[in-house]
Order: C-alpha cells, then sequence, then structure tokens
C-alpha cells in the first residue's frame, strides 16, 4: 500500500513537472477556424482543390475577420516573448544615426537625401554647387502622420528647374505624381492618378509616364494589371489633358516605358511581357509625330540605353552574351550585325556603366563582388578604379561632361560609404561615413562554395563573431532569393547586427536563378529547372550542419517575395531540416499567381499552370501550398505580409498560412503576422520597419533557444 502510495506520487510529480515545463513555455491561443469551400479546379484532367479560394478576397467582411483573428493570435504570441522589447530597444540604438544618399546633381543644384536617425522616411536635401548650403527641398515625412506615405520615385527636368515626384500610400504599387518647382519650392497643382511601374522622363516643358486605367470597384488591391499606356504630361495641365503615346490594344499584358537621352534628342521606347527581355525602338524628338522604329526586337534578350553619342546610342546588352556587353547602335542602320562593339563580354559579370567626365565607367561582378574599370570611348582600358575590398559598388552618379561623381561602397560588416571620384586624377576620398554603434572588427566574412544536388557550385557568404566554435551549436540564418536575375550583393544591414551580436551566423548563398554570373546562372533556375534553386538551399542547408556551424535544432530559414517561395517550398521538401522558417510576402500558390495584379510577368521565371501538363504537373509538384501534408512536423513558422501588398497579394500567405497550421503536426507554433498599412516592402517606414524585425528576430531566438545577451 505504500509502495503503491510512493510511486503514486512519483508519478504524478513527474507529470507535474512535465506540465510545469510546459507551461513556462509559450503556447499560441487556439487558432481561427477557417471554413472550407467547394472549390475544385480541373487542369488537364486534374481536379485541384481550393478550400480557401474565399480568403483571395481582399475587400469581403470574412476575410478582415479572419485577419483580425490571426493577428490577435500572433500578436499575443509575441508580446509574451520576454526579451521582445529589449530587442526592439537595442534596434533602435543601433538605427539611430545620420545616413546619406548618393549626392546627383541637375542644373546647378546638387540634391541628396538623409536620414537624421530615427525619421520614418528620408528626407531631400538641396544645395547650390558643392559648397553651397544645403536645404530642405521635401519632406515625406510631413505628408502622413504615420509615416506611411513614402516617395516612391522622382525625376528632375534636364534644367533642373522642375522636380517631378510620386508617391506611395500604405506601400502599394500604385502612385500618384505631383509637381515642385525648384527654385521656388512650391508645389504646383499638378497631380496624376493610376500611376504604376512608371518613370518620369523629362522633355521641355513635361515628362513621360507610364499607368493604367482606373481599376474597377474593388480591384485597386488584387485585380489584373492590363493594358499600360504611356502618357505625356505637360506641367500645368490637368491629367484629363495628357497625350496618350503608346498603347496596345492587341497586347494587354505587357509594359510599356518612354524615356529621353540626356540631351533630349530621342525618345526611347522599351516594351516588356516579363520581368526580362525587352523590345526596343526609337524616334527622333524632332520626329515625334513619326512612328517609332524597332532597332531590338523582344523579349528574348535586354536592351538598356546608357546614352546617345551623337546620332548613335550606347546600349548595354545580354544579346548573345549572357554576362553582357557595350555596344553601339545607329538608328538609321539597326541590323545587329552592324552593331559596333565597344566593351565585349567578359568573364565578369557587367553590372552597370556610367559616362562621367568623357571617359565610361564599367561596373562588374566577380564571384560577387564589384569590380571597377575605366574605358576611353571608344572602349579602350584605361585602369581599374580600385574598392576598399570585397563588396558591392552602387552609383556612379555624375555627368558626362563633369569630372566629379560620386558612389557607395558596402559590404556585410562596412556600412555604406559614400566616396567622391575626380575622373581628371582618377581619385576616390570618402565624401561622407557612417558613424555607427558597431564593432565591425569583432567579425569576419567568408565566401565558400559547395557542391549542389547536381555537383554544381553554390557560392555562399558566411559572416560571424571571430573565433567561433565549430561544434555545430550555433544559432544560424541562412537567407536566400534565386530567381528574377537578381543578385544577392554584399551589402549591410542594421537589422542583422542584432543577429551577429547574439553569436548568430549569417549564411547567404547565391542561388541559381539570381543574375551572379550572368543570364545562364538565371536560366538555370527558371520555369522546369526551379528545384534547382530550391536545390541550391537545402544543400547549403546541409553544408552549414556539415561543417559544424550548425545543427537543425539551430537553423532559422528566411526569404522574401520570391524568396518566400524559396522558403515555402524548402520547409515542404525537407521539414525535418529546419527549425524555423520566415516566409515573407511569398509567392504560395503557384497554380494561380499569374491570376492577380501584375503576377502575369513573373510567367518568364514560372511558367503557368496553364501552359501545359508538364508545366501544371511541375508546378503542382513544388507550389508550397499545395504540398503541405497532414500529420507532418513543420518548424516554427511565422508567415509574414502586408494589406496593402498588390505585388504578391497577402491570399498567397492567407491560404498558406491556414492550410499550415490545419495540417502541422507538434508543438511548433504557425503564425501569420499581417501588416497594416503596409505594402510588399517598399517605402516602409522606420517605425514599422523596427517593430517587424522586433518581432521576427524574437520569434527566431526563441524558437532557437537563444538568449540575447542585453
Amino acid at each position: 500500500m505504500k509502495k503503491t502510495s510512493y510511486l503514486f506520487i512519483l508519478m504524478a510529480f513527474e507529470i507535474m513537472t512535465v506540465y510545469s515545463q510546459k507551461q513556462n513555455r509559450i503556447t499560441h491561443k487556439p487558432y481561427p477556424v477557417a471554413h472550407k469551400v467547394d472549390t475544385v479546379d480541373v487542369y488537364f484532367g486534374t481536379e485541384v482543390p481550393d478550400p480557401y479560394r474565399w480568403l483571395e478576397d481582399d475587400n469581403s467582411e470574412e476575410t478582415a475577420a479572419w485577419v483580425e483573428a490571426e493577428n490577435a493570435v500572433t500578436f499575443d504570441y509575441l508580446s509574451r516573448i520576454p526579451f521582445r522589447e529589449k530587442i526592439e530597444e537595442r534596434l533602435k540604438e543601433i538605427w539611430d544615426y545620420p545616413k546619406y544618399g548618393i549626392p546627383f546633381k541637375r542644373g546647378d543644384y546638387y540634391f541628396f537625401f538623409k536620414n537624421d536617425g530615427m525619421q520614418n522616411q528620408y528626407v531631400l536635401y538641396i544645395q547650390e554647387g558643392l559648397d553651397g548650403k544645403p536645404e530642405v527641398f521635401l519632406d515625406p515625412n510631413a505628408l502622413s502622420e504615420d509615416g506611411t506615405v513614402a516617395l516612391a520615385g522622382y525625376s528632375v527636368s534636364k534644367d533642373g528647374k522642375y522636380f517631378a515626384y510620386s508617391i506611395s500610400r500604405s506601400g502599394s504599387d500604385w502612385n500618384e505624381v505631383f509637381v515642385m518647382d525648384v527654385k521656388t519650392k512650391k508645389t504646383l497643382s499638378d497631380h496624376l492618378e493610376w500611376v504604376k511601374f512608371s518613370g518620369m522622363s523629362w522633355e521641355g516643358h513635361g515628362f513621360y509616364y507610364s499607368r493604367y486605367d482606373k481599376p474597377g470597384e474593388g480591384e485597386a488591391l488584387s485585380g489584373k494589371n492590363e493594358f499600360h499606356k504611356v502618357y505625356f504630361h505637360n506641367v500645368g495641365d490637368p491629367q484629363d489633358r495628357d497625350q496618350l503615346i503608346h498603347e496596345s490594344i492587341d497586347q494587354p499584358l505587357r509594359n510599356y516605358h518612354v524615356g529621353t537621352t540626356e540631351d533630349e534628342s530621342f525618345l526611347i521606347l522599351s516594351e516588356t511581357e516579363s520581368t526580362s527581355g525587352n523590345a526596343l525602338s526609337v524616334k527622333k524628338v524632332s520626329e515625334k509625330d513619326k512612328p517609332f522604329k524597332l532597332i531590338a526586337p523582344g523579349f528574348d534578350y535586354e536592351y538598356n540605353v546608357i546614352d546617345n553619342i551623337g546620332d548613335k546610342l550606347l546600349v548595354m546588352t545580354n544579346d548573345h552574351a549572357p554576362k553582357w556587353k557595350l555596344v553601339m547602335i545607329d538608328p538609321g542602320k539597326p541590323d545587329v550585325k552592324k552593331w559596333e562593339t565597344i566593351i565585349p563580354e567578359k568573364n565578369e559579370v557587367l553590372q552597370s556603366i556610367s559616362l562621367i567626365g568623357g571617359k565610361i565607367v564599367a561596373n562588374y561582378m566577380k564571384d560577387v563582388s564589384s569590380k571597377a574599370f575605366i574605358y576611353d570611348m571608344g572602349g579602350k582600358f584605361v585602369e581599374e578604379l580600385p574598392l576598399p575590398g570585397i563588396g558591392s559598388m552602387s552609383g556612379m552618379r555624375g555627368k558626362k561632361e563633369d569630372n566629379i561623381a560620386f558612389y557607395s561602397f558596402t559590404s556585410f560588416t562596412f556600412p555604406a560609404t559614400i566616396y567622391k571620384f575626380d575622373m581628371e586624377t582618377k581619385k576616390s576620398e570618402v565624401y561622407r561615413s557612417p558613424e555607427i554603434d558597431f564593432d565591425a572588427e569583432a567579425f569576419e566574412t567568408n565566401q565558400v562554395f559547395y557542391k549542389s544536388k547536381d555537383g554544381t557550385k553554390i557560392p555562399m557568404f558566411i559572416i560571424h563573431k571571430k573565433g567561433i566554435r565549430m561544434d555545430g551549436n550555433n544559432p544560424t540564418y541562412l537567407y536566400g532569393y534565386g530567381g528574377f536575375n537578381i543578385s544577392l550583393t554584399p551589402s549591410f544591414s542594421l537589422t542583422r547586427l542584432v543577429l551577429l551580436e547574439n553569436g548568430f551566423v549569417l549564411a547567404i548563398p547565391n542561388l541559381r536563378g539570381g543574375g551572379e554570373y550572368g543570364e545562364e546562372w538565371h536560366l538555370a533556375g527558371t520555369k522546369m529547372k526551379k528545384q534547382n534553386v530550391f536545390d541550391d538551399f537545402i544543400a547549403a542547408a546541409e553544408f552549414l550542419i556539415k561543417e559544424g556551424y550548425t545543427s537543425s535544432e539551430k537553423l532559422a530559414i528566411a526569404g522574401g517575395s520570391n524568396g518566400g517561395l524559396l522558403v515555402g517550398a524548402c520547409m515542404t521538401q525537407r521539414p525535418e531540416l529546419f527549425k524555423v522558417a520566415m516566409p515573407a510576402v511569398g509567392v504560395m500558390d503557384m497554380l494561380r499567381y499569374h491570376k492577380f495584379t501584375i503576377g502575369w510577368a513573373w510567367a518568364s521565371d514560372y511558367g503557368t499552370s496553364e501552359d501545359s501538363k508538364e508545366m501544371f504537373e511541375y508546378l503542382l509538384g513544388y507550389s508550397p501550398l499545395h504540398n503541405l501534408k497532414a500529420g507532418t512536423s513543420y518548424p516554427a513558422t511565422m508567415v509574414s505580409t502586408a494589406d496593402h501588398d498588390d505585388r504578391v497579394v497577402p491570399a498567397h500567405s492567407f491560404k498558406f498560412a491556414t492550410t499550415l497550421q490545419e495540417t502541422n503536426k507538434g508543438e511548433n507554433p504557425v503564425l501569420i503576422r499581417i501588416d497594416t498599412k503596409a505594402g510588399h516592402g517598399g517605402g516602409k517606414p522606420t517605425s514599422k520597419v523596427i517593430e517587424e524585425y522586433a518581432d521576427e528576430w524574437s520569434f527566431i531566438m526563441y524558437n532557437l533557444g537563444v538568449k540575447p545577451v542585453y
């Protein structure tokens, strides 16, 4: 009897101990119950259910109620992480220092952006000449109380008289355009609406811009963007008097942009039907009543006009040059056989061309690091422009007739520093360097090359504190993208400093699908080769584990947009490999992505479910939404999106999150963080950025078992 009582007490004690331990662990509130509908799509004879189709309706009260309920669960969980406030405080500390943009010249004035430290938006300053006194020209912080109205684009007339600028509200891709008088700093009467995917290219007293027709009721944030048009706006006129310059009623799924050369002698029409490849047409401004003349057909290659040299055009292209070259084209004799090669294709990838002081500055990428070379206007090599080290050069803003230009250089532990360059002396000097609360000498950056599943060598940057132990116990943040010819080059991130300070290893692989090694590298991660991207990322995780950097229990993966797709695909293919997954604004429904806003333009990278049976089956095979399996233990996951994301509509994240909550087995939390008055990420105010990263870093650290040093 006594023995039985003892065993009962011992068993009860063990149960209470386990219960107490579980009680000390934060548990989320019950997930909202999302009802299912009987929606079924049929693709080439295959039925595919879509039970949460109703979440695609961003205007419904039902969707709004679901969003509110999910956010209640998420923010309750995040608020109970004991060190969240300390993370936010540290982010504010390191953020609070003056930050500058690269100066640029128009007319007699120099312009530059500056943020005093914690301002929600950067402020535009103006000064007369290089030695003039800077004055505030445009302060976007005054456009809204909460900082959610952001400057989206700008363009100064060639004579420096007018300043056109576009704004975005709550992160939307829809822009409104206004015009200021530069000398008086007064905003004029001009107000253009429904502008999207547009620049503002000046010619005389007006500028060219692109827009769509006003969307139908309730379609602004999710309706398909069709029939892009180019208009010319004359300063002072109401928008309804703008002149239609170009449209195509036969091609609803194409975008158009008209630019002008620096001397305003040529009009350049670029036509696109996806995110890569364009057709190029031109005409003289003096012959604007004549039709555009096609000089390079679309859409296999890209053609970027740098400027005109007399009656010829200097064009950067990957036409039969996957790593790009610079050519001169005579619009009167556009046959490709008559093109003059100025700088031929090299082993490195040509990223940009600048014309400074009668010379050409070519910015190349070699193994994902910048190299800069100076050539004369005929393409003869002059000398290399020395850079501070392994990192990324950007900008080189100046005039082809001026010797003075400015550029920026940055790396993972090297904050963006602005340099002044003199073409006459070929010397660079620090113009503005940041003062930041960060000891760069305490960290090191290495570049490794590892093998992917098919044997392809993939480069990866690894950043961490000096002297870490390779015992497999380091918390690690693995970030990737892998798509749309976008290269993840070395750059300084304020937010990631918090991870580095807390002993994290940062790992950034340069996956196929990006542009790190030219167009062939890009194409190797597209359409029926998209799985290569996921294999590259999974192989990066396996490399980090094998080499002793980390373990599956200490590994978090993250990515946004196409990178959100990457995370979604990898966590469904290898759920046991990662402890935490952070898919942000991701493309999660690969069967329907092309039916919303600008999604159709991504088909060059993805293909669509309507292309063929083979393409449909391939997409279905990796689509994150469609590969969640009931009874699977998935990583601790926080999906993130925003209510005004009209690029990757939040329905992707909504359907993925609720399906993941339904299918996940085990105790790992599955949350969705839905930001309000925010979009795909651009223009987000400082206050929202800090809140977002405080939530993300807290979630990652808590679920990796990391206790911050603060």
